[in-house]
């Protein structure tokens, strides 16, 4: 075969590959409508479908136990989740203890993502040790990463869950919703989160606690959640709750991908993600905040996927 040839074979080859991998179907497993995840899965399906060709879309699970296994279990390619909650479910532990769900890979670190237990504006509850007996979101049947969340946010406060009045939700959304109609006096939420806003118009306000960020603190939160750290968080017009800037409970937003999705598909999806920042900020401003120039952190106990690998390495992303 000569060399004319050779090259013509490559491109079609090539070609079709990438015709392939725009006709598949690919998924995201989400929460519900209205928390920041599904938010942020619609956008970057709306990216990858006008930039790349992808064909995607968003499918919502009850909670992150949900998402994870179907990645796991390849019955969605793609979901965004807390690198605490991927680390605990590919090692087997906690809410995931019935098996290790070996198939996670990460394909890139999205963004930080500030959290924050959040009241009404006109509660007499100005920081997270003002919880105390008070009524708070707990249980958590349907989004089991809730219940960690709560207890390290609460921890920097010195409170357990026996210092408050535990009320069963099963969800982010029912818990804001509880939150709104007077059943609660606080829950948490992603800040940036469309349902938060929801709940400031609807009450006439709200507002986020802030969370004391010395050692002790700091030690007491590590033991429910390691991977855990403190980010100062400004106001803006998408940050219902943010009046002044605030030190907040931060954890890294990561892109999940099952170890069976090709190559080619993860490569293309990681470079419409990591190359229309100003787009994905239009449709989510939480995008603002995107690590375009470090998706790549190095995890304990979880691995890159290799089409992540290949574009970090030709972008000059890859750090060892």
């Amino acid at each position: 075969m000569n060399k004319s040839a050779i090259s013509l074979f490559a491109g079609v080859s090539l070609s079709l590959c990438s015709a392939l991998v725009s006709a598949q179907m690919l998924s995201f497993a989400s929460p519900p409508q209205g928390s920041v995840w599904n938010t942020m899965s619609t956008s970057i399906a709306n990216v990858a479908r006008s930039k790349q060709g992808l064909n995607v879309v968003v499918q919502p699970f009850s909670g992150n136990r949900a998402m994870m296994d179907a990645v796991d279990k390849g019955l969605a390619e793609f979901a965004i989740n807390d690198i605490n909650d991927v680390i605990i479910a590919a090692q087997g532990e906690a809410d995931y203890d019935d098996r290790k769900r070996g198939n996670l890979q990460v394909a890139l670190r999205i963004s930080p993502q500030p959290i924050g237990i959040f009241v009404r504006r006109d509660a007499n509850i100005d920081s997270v040790a003002d919880l105390a007996g008070k009524q708070v979101a707990s249980g958590w049947n349907a989004f089991p990463l809730g219940r960690s969340h709560m207890a390290a946010m609460m921890a920097t406060g010195g409170l357990g869950w026996s210092d408050v009045d535990e009320v069963p939700v099963p969800d982010l959304i029912r818990a804001a919703d509880n939150l709104a109609s007077g059943r609660l006096d606080a829950t948490y939420f992603a800040v940036g989160g469309p349902k938060v806003a929801e709940v400031d118009a609807s009450v006439g306000g709200v507002k986020f606690l802030p969370v004391a960020t010395d050692a002790q603190s700091l030690a007491a939160m590590a033991k429910v959640r390691p991977a855990f750290y403190f980010s100062v968080v400004n106001p803006a017009p998408h940050r219902a709750g943010i009046d002044a800037p605030m030190e907040m409970v931060t954890w890294d937003n990561v892109l999940v991908v099952g170890k069976g999705v090709s190559e080619e598909t993860v490569y293309q999806l990681v470079s419409a993600v990591l190359e229309n920042k100003d787009d994905l900020a239009q449709l989510f401003p939480g995008f603002r905040d995107l690590a375009v120039d470090a998706p790549h952190k190095l995890y304990p106990g979880v691995e890159y996927h290799p089409g992540a690998v290949r574009y970090f390495k030709e972008k000059g992303l890859w750090q060892e």
